[in-house]
């Protein structure tokens, strides 16, 4: 049997820098470096950073 290839892309979990436990999941190259972007978090009803986090 061949031996199973790794996706491409993989879930991550984006994790409010606000300290609100909000939090937004999307996908991005496995290869790509960790993301980090401004995103609307509705607890604080602002535009606040969120970085990247492993999926539990």
């Amino acid at each position: 049997m061949a031996p199973k290839s790794k996706q491409r892309r993989i879930l991550v979990r984006l994790v409010s820098t606000a300290l609100t436990g909000f939090f937004y999941t999307t996908t991005r190259t496995r290869i790509g470096e960790k993301l980090a972007m401004m995103k609307y978090d509705p607890v604080v009803k602002r535009h606040v950073l969120f970085t990247e986090a492993k999926i539990k």
